[in-house]
């Protein structure tokens, strides 16, 4: 059962339900994010590009000594998988500078109103251990794109951050096909299986056979929207297939802090597999009506005490209910002239 709070959009940014008012710093997030993109009524804040795909997921037999999730217990579950471009701009050519990392959603259907969801990107890693640091990050690029301060606003962010460097400057290519690209969950999870034992993970979704990638002369080149033209081919030519691991945590691993990586030697255990069968119907009203959770809320995966994930969870939701309210021209209208 869903148990998140369900918000109501009043007007500008001081949402509330049951007189609970959104926490500043979902506001912060996502002030941050529609002053660097700019405001597109009825899409997401980041990751505005984006195509729903149907499928099912079929468990790994492994999976069961690693949780006691109901996906895992059932030969089969239905799946709606969104892949993604980074920016919050729906226009955004698939091989842009800002359309890298790409991102994937992944949702178990368990039943009605019943469902779990993955999200992930194609970084091993995030630039920010908590919501508050990456709303500096945000500010410090926001800050820095009509600026002539030498340092840029954002080199000094980045020189007294680490973490938000390593991210900035870890290799994205662009992807020959979102079937062809490696996602990583950000924060870790913790999975208890029906023995009651626990290991904390994070998800890595893998193409099946290898990545594939454009050289920088080749993919600009490419149609503005190849991606998304590619996954609509493949599909319509047969199952497009990727693989679920989750990375396994050794003790004394750090399983709060999404900067923090785990030594690669760590061990995977298989999860299951994803078949992609084609291309969800109404799609553009089906991507602002959906809203995922990166906090699982099933039996059997817990979330970690990463402080990202709240966060995250509860912008997610704010700007989905904004987002279905801009479905509606005259609202978006009204949305639109309240955010100005």
């Amino acid at each position: 059962m869903d148990r998140r709070p369900i918000w109501t959009l009043d007007s500008g940014m001081t949402n509330s339900t049951n007189g609970k008012e959104t926490p500043a710093i979902v506001q912060d997030v996502v002030q941050a994010f529609d002053e660097f993109n700019g405001l597109h009524p009825g899409f997401r804040p980041a990751h505005a590009k984006g195509i729903l795909l149907t499928g099912n997921f079929t468990p790994s037999s492994d999976a069961l000594s690693l949780t006691r999730a109901p996906h895992i217990s059932r030969s089969s579950t239905p799946v709606t998988v969104r892949f993604s471009d980074f920016a919050g701009i729906p226009t955004i050519p698939d091989s842009g500078p800002d359309a890298t990392p790409n991102g994937i959603a992944i949702r178990f259907m368990l039943g009605a109103h019943v469902h779990t969801d993955i999200i992930g990107h194609s970084v091993d890693g995030f630039p920010a251990r908590t919501a508050g640091e990456f709303v500096e990050f945000l500010r410090a690029a926001i800050a820095s794109k009509n600026s002539t301060a030498k340092p840029l606003p954002i080199e000094g962010f980045l020189a007294t951050h680490p973490a938000a460097l390593e991210f900035v400057q870890a290799p994205k290519p662009v992807p020959v096909s979102f079937a062809k690209q490696t996602f990583f969950s950000v924060s870790s999870y913790k999975f208890v299986n029906k023995d009651g034992e626990a290991r904390y993970g994070r998800y890595r979704i893998r193409p099946d056979g290898p990545g594939e990638f454009l050289d920088a002369l080749t993919a600009a080149k490419m149609k503005p929207d190849f991606l998304f033209d590619d996954i609509q081919e493949r599909v319509s030519r047969g199952p497009v297939k990727m693989h679920i691991f989750v990375q396994i945590a050794a003790p004394g691993d750090v399983t709060d802090d999404s900067t923090v990586h785990w030594p690669n030697d760590r061990p995977e255990v298989a999860f299951g597999s994803v078949e992609l069968t084609g291309v969800a119907p109404d799609n553009a009203e089906e991507q602002r009506h959906i809203i995922f959770d990166p906090i699982p809320r099933v039996d059997g995966i817990e979330p970690s005490a990463d402080p990202l994930l709240e966060v995250r969870a509860e912008t997610y939701l704010f700007t989905g209910r904004r987002r279905r309210r801009a479905a509606n021209p005259v609202a978006a209208s009204s949305e639109a002239a309240v955010a100005g």
